[in-house]
């Protein structure tokens, strides 16, 4: 029999949550049972179900914030705003539905109609991260939803209350079980789920390590459609900033909010090597006066624990080896407790680093390079398999332009934080960060598939190359 699955707070360690391992089996069985309903009804009666959707989860807001705060261990300011952002979602979905698959009628030949029109993929699971564990499976969700999908959530295995809270709270807005059923489980039942032939596809939201896993898995199931939304080792550039305190700012917002553990966070601080003093003196100081603390603690904190005591020793094992190929540490990772995953956030000098690591370290560790001109900063930048945010604080309009032309990323900004992206625009990475199936507004790009018809009231068609000449093809009969 399989184990019992339980959430441990990171705050406290106290247990928040005990639940079974899902059966994939019978989950996909009632999944492709119910979708032809499902995408049998409206979309004006989908788009109706998930704004009734959008109002439960607006009338359970504090507490479904007070739930996440409590399972991943963020601020409750910050897991307030990943309610709004769940609420938010519908709306922004509709939109992205009409302006990305609306039906749509074109002139064709000779008097006839041609339409483009979107069909539902089917039965379509989703593996959700731990750090936004609703708002990032629930922006795979809605849109698939809207399409006519039906949907195999599985939560990580760090954060099964939340997940298990989001199923419901569809469930309790009008949408079926077996139309969004939540299957709880490790890493081996996230395997199962995406390797069964009863799906149509998957929706990936995670590590890189993971993510080129399921490519793999699929790389045989070419009809089967995979997005995937990754990681990344983001730059953030600061290069000749008028001012100081903001891009100091900038720089502790991208690297340190929710504990680094943001995929679009920045993990390298790019310098102009002997103008870099200032900043990294005024960085330090914003450190130096961070809250770190439980969620609900007042003041209210930055930032609390990372996820979890493994993730807190991995951390801790990568800045340690940072140090021993050469960094300085200018602020360093500590532990507040040894038996509870809250860290100080870390900044180091890694300039000197021959082979420095191309890796997502994910968590509040933000690595100092130091180059002497802008040409070297954009190839730091660009030094990375990843491709998914970053941003240049300072410059003019001309060397923006530069950078933007020249960086390769998904999300590139200009005197703003390499994360926090909107959610009415795209969001996606290249490289390791995503397989070009970008998210948010463009959700509903990979949640439905184009079918092109050429449509006429009457049948109508001549053949007018290629026949032979009728009164020859028949004197040619009388002849035999």
């Amino acid at each position: 029999m399989a184990a019992t699955l339980t959430s441990i707070e990171p705050a406290t360690g106290e247990t928040l949550w005990t639940g079974e391992p899902g059966d994939v089996d019978a989950a996909v069985a009632a999944a492709r049972a119910a979708w032809s309903g499902w995408a049998a009804r409206s979309f004006a009666f989908r788009v109706e179900t998930l704004r009734r959707f959008a109002n439960t989860v607006r009338g359970k807001l504090e507490p479904f914030a007070d739930l996440i705060a409590r399972e991943t261990g963020k601020p409750l300011w910050e897991a307030r705003t990943e309610v709004e952002a769940v609420v938010n979602k519908v709306d922004i979905s509709v939109s992205a539905y009409a302006d990305r698959t609306a039906q749509r009628r074109l002139e064709g030949a000779m008097g006839a109609r041609v339409a483009v029109r979107h069909k539902p993929h089917g039965v379509l699971a989703v593996l959700g991260p731990y750090n936004f564990p609703a708002h990032l499976p629930n922006g795979h969700i809605v849109p698939a939803l809207l399409a006519g999908n039906a949907i195999l959530f599985k939560p990580s295995e760090k954060t099964p209350a939340v997940g298990d809270y989001l199923c419901k709270l569809y469930h309790e807005a009008g949408v079926p079980e077996a139309v969004v059923g939540c299957v709880q489980g490790g890493p081996d039942t996230g395997r199962a789920l995406a390797g069964h032939a009863g799906l149509d596809g998957l929706l990936f939201t995670g590590s890189a390590r993971a993510g080129l896993a399921l490519g793999k898995q699929f790389a045989e199931t070419p009809h089967k459609i995979l997005a995937l939304e990754m990681g990344g080792n983001n730059p953030l550039v600061v290069w000749n900033a008028r001012d100081i305190h903001a891009a100091a700012a900038i720089a502790v917002q991208s690297a340190y909010l929710s504990a680094g553990q943001r995929c679009t966070a920045a993990r390298r601080l790019i310098v102009e090597d002997g103008k870099h003093e200032e900043l990294v003196a005024t960085i330090v100081k914003l450190i130096d006066r961070l809250i770190i603390d439980h969620p609900h603690a007042s003041p209210a904190p930055f930032m609390g624990p990372v996820i979890d005591n493994g993730s807190a020793d991995r951390l801790q094992e990568a800045f340690l080896d940072l140090m021993g190929k050469g960094g300085r540490a200018i602020r360093r990772l500590d532990r507040k407790a040894d038996d509870r995953p809250f860290l100080t956030p870390a900044l180091i000098d890694v300039t000197d680093v021959a082979r420095r690591p191309d890796a997502e370290l994910f968590g509040p560790v933000l690595q100092l390079i130091r180059v002497p001109d802008f040409d070297a900063a954009l190839a730091e930048a660009n030094a990375t398999r990843y491709g998914l945010a970053a941003s240049l604080v300072g410059g003019s309009p001309e060397l923006y332009d530069r950078f933007w032309a020249n960086i390769r990323a998904g999300v590139v900004n200009w005197n703003k934080p390499t994360n926090g992206a909107p959610s009415n625009a795209p969001f996606g990475g290249i490289g390791l960060s995503g397989n070009h199936r970008p998210s948010a507004y463009y959700a509903a790009d990979y949640c439905a598939y184009p079918v092109t018809s050429s449509e006429a009231e009457t049948p109508r068609a001549t053949i007018g190359v290629g026949l032979a000449d009728p009164a020859a093809a028949s004197a040619e009969n009388l002849e035999g």
